[in-house]
This record gives structure tokens, C-alpha cells and sequence, in this order.
């Protein structure tokens, strides 16, 4: 057993995990490897993305509301447990990737998890859709940090779009031309100082001919381009009834693209738009690699594909200051968002937080290992959405000893009610005690 799954299984063993786990009703074995608390499980049965009336919802359906009728098939209902196969293999992640580490992956058993991304889904959609292009919306989880953008469960969706020279022929340029003349026209402002490949610092790749890759390129961010008008023009419209009179309400939609790496995509590109008087990404972009098309099954063929994520946008266009509240329960939250409209939030309360910090020594390097991710989980899984956000707010090392101090601030804050002084002590206590009992550090 290595480091990694003997430190989980020394902090599961505690919690006595059960001999299965039962997701969207489905029945799992446990091993070593699993890692995934209830509370996580609980979030896949809520599928925000479905919810017509949710802001997750709202932006997933204005969307695809723009592309409908042009190729695409559009997936909403893939079921949030992959294989190791789907969600890394078959897109070529490396062994000792750190996506795999159980650092940042919610893992049911060795071979199962929650997707991390929606690409896990990438290799069926392209084997069987039967449309030249499809759209995937879907929640994912990760381990991550905890502040008021980062959520172990959130939403993206993925586009993509091939063409088949084997079946195309000749008529493989022409058919890209049309396509693209298709497409909607935008009035927007578009900044593109740069060649759609660069041997230098974008290259192509070598089983695209030069015409082919500008093409394809030029569909994708013709295609990227409309779904940015329509997103960030129907917000402005929505600002607008509201009464707002903010200057940028008045002024052109500006795009621009600039020149990006990922792994799966080359060349590879950003676009960005200016809102509220600065750039803001919005999603990662490319020419899909041959290798991924391969791993699919699929010979012959180009095409582009995009990622993006839905809780950003939507915090950003609905002014939703704290990713928990997607989740909350509460009606005051749910009541203000309406089907089809982009409407601005207003806080219903706030209630103050509290911060406790917790402090200690690192265990010596021939000890386990504390991941940053790990703590998380421990505050995460202990005092769950009570938790505003945890922040390394010192670390030092002893002159003489050599040893490594940290210390970490929680900012305890509940988005429905005020907390007491006496539960938030039992919180800390709780997240103390299972430090010092799994990782072996000294507390201070």
C-alpha cells in the first residue's frame, strides 16, 4: 500500500467507512482507495444543472438555446460516477499525474470515482453522437481549497465538433466554408492579433494541413464568439429592465483571443471579454489533438473542442458572491431566479463569521505527508457549508531545529444563521483532534 492510500486509510478507519457506497442508485464496493464522504455523495442527487429556475440552470439552457438546430446533440443526464478508464486513461493522463492523486479526486474504489471533468464523457459522445457536434453539461467534483469561488462539487460544459475526411473528400474545405458562413453573425467588437498557429508559440500539428487548421479554427471561435454575445447581451438586457445604469450596460461587447496551451487541443486559444471595466476568461479552447480522436475510435477526422465553467460565469452575471450558496436549500435564495431571465441577486442576510486558526508542526519527512487539499477535506467534511474559507496565513521554519511550522485561519460563517461560540469550538476541536490523530503533527 503506498503513502497516499495509507494516509487516507488511517483517516477513513476512523469514520468507519462501509463495506459500499450508493450513488444515484447504484451500489459500489469499497477498498483503500475510497475516499469520498457522505456529504459529497448527497450533492450528486441535486444535479443544479437540470433545474430550469436555478442559476446553473439558466445559463446552461440560454446557451444551448443559441446552437440548437446547428449540428449539435446536447448530453445533460451522464451520471456523475466514471471509471479511471473514462476519466484518465482514455484522455491520456500520465500515471503519476496529479489529478489521479487522492489528493484531488473523490475515488468510490480504485477503479471508480466522481468525474473530475466532463471529458470523461468525451470518448462515448464522440463514438456515438450522431450529429457533427455536441455539447455536455454536467457537475463535477474535485478537492480543492475552500473560499468563496471554490465548491468540491461545481458544473461545466464542453462543446466539440468533428469532420470526417474519409467521408468528406475533396469537399472537406467547401463543407468547412459553408459551415462557417452558417454561423450567425455577431456584432461585436473581436480582437485577434494572431495567426491561427504559430510553429513558435501555438504550432499546429503535422497531420493538419495549414488550411485545414485555420479553418477549423475559424469555426470554433466564430462558434465560441455567439455564445459569448448571447450570454453576456442577455445579461446587459436583464441589468437594464432592473434599472441598472452602469456605463458598460451601453457599450459595445469586446472579445478578445489570445494564444493558450492544453493538453488535449493545438493550436490552443483563450477568449476573454471585457466586463465591468476588466478582461475575464471565459473558457479554454482548440483544435482536438489526433491522439484523442484516436482513443476514440475515430480515424481520419478533425475538429475543435471547448471547456467552460458554469459557476463562474453565473456567479459573475447573476452577483452571486459565495459559490455556497448554489447549494443552500433556502428559499429566499431560490425564489429570486425565474426560467429564461438573468436576474441580479439580493442578499437576503448576513450573518457575521468567526475565525478560529489552527497551528501546528509539520511531522518529520519520513512521516506522512500533509496535502493542503487534505486538511480541506478534514474542515470540509467536519463543519460543511458552516466553512467560509481556509487560509494559509503563515508558515515559518525554526532557525535551529529546521522543523516547519504552519498555520491555517477558518473562517466560520453560516449563510442562514448565526453561530455560536460553543458549536464552532466543538468544530475546531473536532478538526484538531483528527490532525493530530492522522497526520502525526504537533499541534501549538
Amino acid at each position: 500500500m503506498n503513502r497516499s492510500v495509507f494516509r487516507f486509510a488511517r483517516y477513513f478507519s476512523t469514520k468507519k467507512v462501509p463495506t459500499s457506497v450508493t450513488v444515484n442508485g447504484q451500489t459500489y464496493a469499497t477498498d483503500s482507495w475510497t475516499n469520498v464522504p457522505a456529504s459529497i455523495v448527497a450533492l450528486t442527487d441535486r444535479q443544479l444543472h437540470l433545474d430550469q429556475n436555478h442559476p446553473i440552470g439558466i445559463l446552461r439552457s440560454l446557451i444551448e438555446n443559441s446552437f440548437k438546430g446547428m449540428g449539435y446533440t446536447f448530453y445533460n443526464n451522464f451520471k456523475p460516477v466514471v471509471t479511471t478508464f473514462e476519466n484518465f486513461d482514455v484522455l491520456g493522463f500520465p500515471e503519476n499525474h496529479p489529478g489521479r492523486s487522492k489528493s484531488d479526486t473523490y475515488y468510490i474504489n480504485e477503479k471508480t470515482l466522481l468525474r473530475t471533468h466532463t471529458s470523461a464523457h468525451e470518448h462515448e459522445c464522440f463514438q456515438k453522437c450522431s450529429t457533427p457536434g455536441y455539447f455536455i453539461s454536467a457537475d463535477v467534483y474535485r478537492r480543492d481549497e475552500i473560499d468563496r469561488t471554490h465548491y468540491p462539487a461545481f458544473h461545466q460544459m464542453e462543446g466539440a465538433r468533428i469532420w470526417s475526411r474519409s467521408e468528406l473528400g475533396d469537399s472537406l474545405h467547401e463543407k468547412l466554408r459553408q459551415d462557417i458562413a452558417s454561423i450567425p453573425k455577431v456584432d461585436i467588437i473581436v480582437e485577434d492579433p494572431n495567426p491561427a498557429f504559430s510553429d513558435a508559440t501555438n504550432p499546429k500539428q503535422s497531420y493538419m494541413t495549414d488550411v485545414e487548421t485555420d479553418l477549423v479554427s475559424q469555426h470554433l471561435k466564430r462558434t465560441l464568439e455567439l455564445l459569448v454575445n448571447q450570454v453576456f447581451n442577455e445579461a446587459k438586457k436583464s441589468a437594464k429592465l432592473a434599472g441598472s445604469e452602469e456605463p458598460y450596460l451601453n457599450e459595445p461587447l469586446r472579445v478578445r483571443w489570445i494564444e493558450a496551451y492544453f493538453p488535449w487541443t493545438a493550436p490552443s486559444y483563450e477568449i476573454e471579454v471585457w466586463w465591468k471595466g476588466e478582461w475575464l476568461e471565459v473558457c479554454g479552447c482548440g483544435v482536438v489533438r489526433e491522439q484523442v480522436l484516436t482513443n476514440s475510435g475515430i480515424e481520419d477526422t478533425i475538429g475543435w473542442a471547448f471547456g467552460v465553467g458554469l459557476d463562474r460565469i453565473a456567479m459573475l452575471l447573476f452577483g452571486i458572491p459565495d459559490i455556497r450558496l448554489f447549494w443552500t436549500l433556502d428559499e429566499r435564495f431560490s425564489s429570486q431566479f425565474t426560467k429564461g431571465s438573468i436576474t441580479t441577486f439580493k442578499p437576503y442576510s448576513k450573518y457575521p463569521g468567526t475565525t478560529r486558526d489552527v497551528s501546528f508542526w509539520l511531522p518529520d519527512t519520513d512521516k506522512l505527508p500533509l496535502h493542503e487539499n487534505d486538511l480541506m477535506e478534514i474542515v470540509r467534511d467536519t463543519a460543511g457549508d458552516l466553512v467560509e474559507s481556509v487560509k494559509l496565513v503563515d508558515q515559518f521554519v525554526h532557525p535551529k531545529t529546521g522543523r516547519k511550522s504552519q498555520c491555517y485561519r477558518i473562517n466560520y460563517q453560516s449563510m442562514d444563521r448565526s453561530l455560536t461560540n460553543d458549536e464552532i469550538n466543538v468544530y475546531q476541536e473536532r478538526v484538531r483532534d483528527i490532525l493530530s490523530s492522522t497526520y502525526e503533527i504537533e499541534l501549538r
